[in-house]
Parts: structure tokens; C-alpha cells; sequence
């Protein structure tokens, strides 16, 4: 089997299909996450600390959903994993069209934060097996697609909430109707990859269990996982505890919502540049490097931030470190992991980013109510900033002892 980028013996799954896919499911998938608090609180009056618990509980069904389709992915047939994850999230949501009432619609929330968990592992899982393109420019397309769906998404939900709330929910049912059709139709190459896997278990070219990653390898990665945890734990501040403090100093609520605008079309800009030129750094590790530390400035701007404008240039930061270093960290994960633990090991990356998401929104609220926001975004800082300089040394240490399997 020819493995260079472009040469290829078998077919493969065409990425613009992969990409429509991923397209369909985030704009369905931002038609929820963004009206969640609003809707409980609002039209069905559950307190602020409920929601808090409703929210977590999909965060940890998402890791759960992850971790059990990535190592799936390693051992199973991908393509009745992938289709019927995308088929049994769409029926999830048209059940919400007709029952979203209490407490019901804590229980579909959590069975759409498993699938979405299950289908976001497979579909990274799924790219690590494309062999026409670089890994990096694969993961980095991907991102764009999913942002995209976010822009989106959140431009059309504030008017279909308004408009029905039955309607919002068909209307994302319909489309991972479409994702699931995509990959019913266009997925089947992945079949072959999954009998080759196999073909090669039998005859001795790949273990039979998944490997584990090389010392070396496992260590380099634990770094970035952390790295990764600890970036969503402050990250999922700005998606909570950054609203009441916007409005505190009596800045719009409407204006709030805006910067998640800016922030998908900074990303959408970012990802383009990225495409067209892959070699703006010279490493994956350099684009990692240069996206965590621009998170660690934007909290230092938000000390300073009092008026709009202010906290438009720190989410500007903030979007250029996530386009960046957020995009590279699956393709960086998919070159150390060996062949027959790739899905094994995607699914990680989203775990790792989903106990900070978990974890982030009480963390931030504790930190806020004993110290002060000010205090929470020197702490920040500081956190993310910690973790990139505990990475520098681990890399001079390891970079000699690592290796990669693309």
C-alpha cells in the first residue's frame, strides 16, 4: 500500500461529502446549544443552578458518546457506526419537535450530547483515513465546516425561536437527515478501509488488539490533552459568566450575541488562510504554540475591557488562538497515533475538551463569586499561560523520541 499524500491503492471517502456532512449536522447541532438556557429558563422556569446540572450532564454524555464510538471505530465497521449515530440523533430531535416539555427535554439533551459526542469521534476518526490530502489541511477544512454551520446556525435560531420553537427542532431533525443520507451514499469507501484493517489484523501486518501510542508519543499528547482541558475550562466562561458581566456594565444583551458571530466569521476567515496557505508555520507544533498563547492574551485584554469595542478585540484574539491551535490538535493527535488506535485516540481529543466544557461555567462562577472577575481573568491567563510553558520543555525533551504515523 502506497501511503505518501495522494497515492492511494484503495478508494476513499471524497472529503467535500465528509465536509457537506459535518456542514449539516453543525448548523443543525447550533440550532440547540445556543437557546438551551434561554428555553429552560424563560418558557419553562427552571433555575439558572438546574440548567447548570441539565448542561453538565450533556457535556459528560458527549465524552461518553466519544469515547465509545472512537475506540469502536478501531474494532467495527465505521459505516453502520457513523450512518445510524447521524439517523438516531435526527429522530432525537424530531422527538424534541413534539415533546419538549419538563423534564423530558433534560433526557433528549442528553442523548443528543451522546450522539453528538459518538458522531463528532467517527467523523475525525473517518478523516484519519483519508490519504489524498495532508492530515492538517483534512482537520483544518473540517473546522472550517463545523464554524461555518455555527455562523449559520446561530444567525437563524434567534428568528425561528421567535417564530415556532416546534419548527427549529424539524427543521434541525431534517438536517441530519441530510448528514445521514451523505453518508449512506457517499460513506461506503470506508468499508473497504475497514476490511483492509481487518485483512491486515489476519495476516500479522497489524495487531489484532488497537496499540498503545509509543512512551514518548503518550506523554507529548497527555500534554496537549491537558493543555486542551484546561483552555475549554476557561474558554466556556465566555459562553456564560461573560453575558451577566457584558450586561453589567451595561453593554446590550443583543451585543453579546454578536461577537458569537464574529467570532465563527474570524474562524471561517482564519481557516480559509489556513487552506490556501498550509505553510504560514512551519510545524503543527508552531501553530499550536502561537493559538494557546493568543488565548492567554485575550484574558489579559479583558482586564482592560470596559466599552464594546474592547471586548470585540479580546474575542478577535481569543478566535484567532481558537482557529488555530484548535484545528492542529486533531491532526497533530492523528500523526502520533499508531494505525490501529487512530479512532481510539480521537475520541480523547474530544474528551479532553469536554471535562473543560463540563467543568468550565462552575469553575469560572466560583472563581467570580470569591474573588471577582478580574481575579478569574488573571487566573486565565495565567492557567493557560502554565500550561504552554510546560510544554516547551516536554517537546526539547521528547522531539528526538516521538514518532509519527501518517
Amino acid at each position: 500500500m502506497k501511503t505518501k499524500h495522494g497515492q492511494s491503492q484503495l478508494p476513499e471517502i471524497a472529503l467535500p461529502w465528509l465536509v457537506v456532512a459535518e456542514l449539516a449536522t453543525w448548523i443543525g447541532a447550533s440550532f440547540i446549544w445556543p437557546l438551551t438556557s434561554v428555553y429552560l429558563n424563560k418558557r419553562l422556569g427552571i433555575s439558572l443552578s438546574v440548567i447548570g446540572i441539565v448542561l453538565f450532564c450533556n457535556c459528560v454524555a458527549n465524552m461518553l458518546g466519544s469515547t465509545i464510538s472512537g475506540r469502536l471505530f478501531d474494532r467495527l465497521n465505521p459505516y453502520p457506526l457513523i450512518t445510524g449515530g447521524m439517523l438516531l440523533d435526527a429522530l432525537v430531535l424530531l422527538a424534541m419537535a413534539f415533546f419538549h416539555g419538563w423534564p423530558v427535554y433534560w433526557v433528549w439533551l442528553v442523548c443528543t450530547g451522546f450522539f453528538g459526542g459518538w458522531n463528532g469521534a467517527l467523523v475525525n476518526s473517518i478523516a484519519t483515513s483519508l490519504r489524498k490530502y495532508p492530515g492538517r489541511y483534512v482537520f483544518n477544512i473540517l473546522y472550517f465546516s463545523q464554524n461555518l454551520g455555527v455562523v449559520i446556525g446561530t444567525l437563524v435560531v434567534g428568528y425561528l425561536y421567535d417564530y415556532s420553537i416546534e419548527l427549529l427542532f424539524i427543521i434541525a431533525s431534517c438536517l441530519f437527515l441530510i448528514g445521514t443520507l451523505v453518508a449512506f451514499c457517499k460513506f461506503k469507501p470506508i468499508v473497504a478501509y475497514h476490511a483492509r484493517r481487518q485483512e491486515q489484523k489476519k495476516t500479522g501486518q497489524t495487531p489484532l488488539k488497537a496499540e498503545k501510542m509509543p512512551k514518548a508519543n503518550f506523554w507529548m499528547t497527555m500534554g496537549f490533552f491537558i493543555t486542551l482541558g484546561v483552555t475549554w475550562l476557561m474558554y466556556m466562561n465566555w459562553e456564560s459568566n461573560l453575558s451577566v458581566y457584558m450586561v453589567s456594565l451595561g453593554i446590550p444583551f443583543h451585543l453579546y450575541s454578536t461577537l458569537w458571530t464574529i467570532n465563527a466569521g474570524i474562524i471561517v476567515v482564519v481557516q480559509l488562510i489556513l487552506a490556501r496557505f498550509p505553510r504560514i508555520f512551519k510545524s503543527i507544533y508552531q501553530q499550536i504554540y502561537f493559538g494557546i498563547f493568543m488565548f492567554a492574551v485575550s484574558w489579559l485584554t479583558l482586564i482592560f475591557a470596559k466599552t464594546y469595542p474592547g471586548f470585540v478585540l479580546s474575542m478577535s484574539i481569543l478566535t484567532l488562538g481558537e482557529s488555530t491551535a484548535f484545528s492542529a490538535i486533531p491532526a497533530y493527535v492523528n500523526d502520533m497515533s499508531p494505525y490501529s488506535s487512530k479512532g481510539k485516540y480521537q475520541g480523547m481529543t474530544l474528551v479532553a475538551s469536554g471535562v473543560g466544557r463540563a467543568f468550565g461555567p462552575l469553575f469560572g462562577g466560583t472563581l467570580i463569586d470569591l474573588f471577582g472577575y478580574k481575579t478569574m481573568f488573571v487566573v486565565a491567563s495565567c492557567g493557560i499561560l502554565l500550561c504552554l510553558l510546560a510544554l516547551l520543555p516536554l517537546r526539547t525533551k521528547l522531539k528526538d523520541q516521538v514518532q509519527f504515523f501518517k
